[in-house]
């Protein structure tokens, strides 16, 4: 199915399909896609005065009624749910089955949200002051800016737009260049939900298509109190400090250098299968995405062994097809970035296993390639640079503490695994003293999470936590309130100012 039939499907009209200037490829085959028009970067104004108008409208909304908007939309995607992962194929390039997987995670954090339209709770404080009320409030924050990346291209803007608008907020969505009709997909049904709530403007949702340029005006922004940003470390580090310097807050969700750790006590065909999941799917292309690979010497040779095996049964190939497991990278520039780590790798010593580019029929313009293996072994003993794409850097270790040490002494600290059956070690590696890492995993690997735990990490990940939990707090602002129903004016501490 083409974009065409697939926006028909939909029932939405897509603003221009040729002649724009913004033009979107299928990582599939290099075909064109669509020819789209960029949102002028003058209008960045016009888009945030009217956010403005509707949260000021939608704010007044009862949060159980909001939450019935985002129940109308989660009904629309379960009613298009394969041809949204139709989309999704042919603009990522993720295989079937994953796509079908992130817009099945759509539809489960608006039936979250949903839920948590009834929740929005505060507390009841006791006050130390005799007939007095001591509460906390949580109210509307404002406008909320999504900035979202090409990997995850419908998903990640679903955990906060879900959540933004069951706080109370209006929301507009940069999406990635590489990704946009995904965006305006996404809108049309959201917009088709609109228009069956009056409560609901027209402009409680909107999508800015451009570069940075536009980016960096709505970041810059004083009306966007909260800048949800999705991307690269680099990003978040040009993101942060501008939303900072204005005094607005900053949502970051960026890269992850993840590890799993695997024990002499591990079982270690289930570690296999969580390892080459983590390593491979996306084409390597997730921020969960397990990049470093811990091994304990004694079962080191054996695991490395079985990998290159399991690598070789591999499925690759065009993603639209049933049983393709690893389709293309993005695009040519991410396999340039894949070949260069490859080729600084093998000029250190290290043993590579696969790494070439594969030729799929009908779709030579596609970059697609076998995923890597690095046998750092006696070479390195870490790597600190996250490269996107599938390359697995395997060391060993003899004691686990120092495995925990080497998984953590990277910049990022987003996604941590390990794999054994001694509950010692699970629970040291979960500890203080274990993974620093926002998502530590036992017996699983770093991707694949659930939408009702909070999603984030620490350090260049950012700090931000997206999804469920209490993430919801993001899209507010905490309001501690007293109330005095005394005929006195008792002060806090017991201060005495009588006049």
């Amino acid at each position: 199915m083409n974009v065409q039939k697939i926006f028909a499907t939909l029932n939405i009209d897509l603003p221009c399909i040729s002649q724009g200037e913004i033009n979107v490829y299928s990582p599939i085959d290099g075909s064109l896609l669509a020819s789209l028009n960029e949102t002028p970067s003058g209008d960045a104004n016009t888009l945030v005065a009217n956010a403005q108008e509707a949260f000021l409208q939608w704010r007044c909304v009862p949060a159980p009624k909001r939450g019935q908007l985002v129940y109308d939309f989660a009904q629309r995607l379960r009613q298009h749910k394969q041809v949204l992962a139709q989309l999704i194929t042919l603009e990522c390039g993720k295989i079937v089955a994953e796509a079908e997987g992130e817009v099945q995670e759509m539809i489960d954090i608006c039936d979250f949200a949903v839920g948590l339209s009834r929740q929005l709770h505060g507390l009841t404080i006791a006050s130390e002051r005799p007939d007095h009320a001591l509460r906390e409030l949580w109210q509307p924050l404002g406008p909320t800016l999504i900035i979202s990346a090409f990997n995850f291209p419908m998903a990640v803007w679903s955990w906060n737009a879900a959540l933004a608008l069951v706080c109370g907020n209006s929301i507009i969505w940069k999406p990635s260049e590489l990704t946009p009709l995904c965006a305006l997909a996404c809108q049309g049904l959201l917009a088709q939900s609109l228009r069956q709530m009056s409560e609901a403007s027209e402009y409680l949702s909107q999508v800015a298509i451009g570069g940075h340029q536009l980016g960096a005006q709505l970041v810059d922004h004083h009306d966007i109190p909260l800048v949800s940003a999705t991307g690269s470390c680099n990003m978040g580090q040009q993101v942060g400090p501008r939303v900072a310097q204005r005094f607005g807050r900053s949502l970051l969700e960026l890269g992850g250098n993840n590890a799993i750790i695997v024990s002499n006590q591990a079982d270690l065909d289930l570690a296999l299968r969580g390892i080459v999941f983590g390593a491979v799917g996306t084409a390597g292309q997730r921020c969960t995405t397990t990049r470093r690979l811990f091994l304990h010497r004694d079962i080191a040779d054996a695991l490395i062994t079985a990998l290159g095996k399991a690598y070789q049964q591999l499925s690759i190939g065009d993603p639209r097809q049933p049983d393709t497991l690893v389709g293309p990278l993005i695009n040519h520039t991410s396999f340039d970035h894949m070949h260069a780590a490859l080729q600084q790798a093998r000029q250190a010593g290290c043993k590579v296993i696969g790494g070439e580019k594969v030729t799929v029929p009908n779709c030579e313009q596609g970059s697609y390639v076998q995923p890597a293996i690095v046998d750092a072994r006696g070479t390195w003993t870490n790597h600190a640079h996250e490269v996107f794409a599938p390359i697995l850097y395997c060391f060993d270790y003899a004691e686990l503490e120092d495995a925990i040490t080497r998984q953590n002494a990277v910049d990022q600290g987003l996604s941590s695994a390990i794999f054994t059956r001694d509950i010692a070690e699970a629970e040291l590696f979960l500890s203080a003293r274990g993974s620093d890492c926002g998502i530590a995993n036992v017996n699983l690997g770093t991707s694949g999470a659930e939408i009702g735990g909070a999603f984030g990490g620490e350090k260049h990940t950012g700090g931000g936590r997206e999804s469920g939990s209490d993430a919801w707090k993001n899209y507010m602002r905490r309001m501690t309130a007293t109330v005095n129903y005394s005929k006195a004016l008792p002060l806090a501490q017991g201060i005495d100012f009588n006049f």
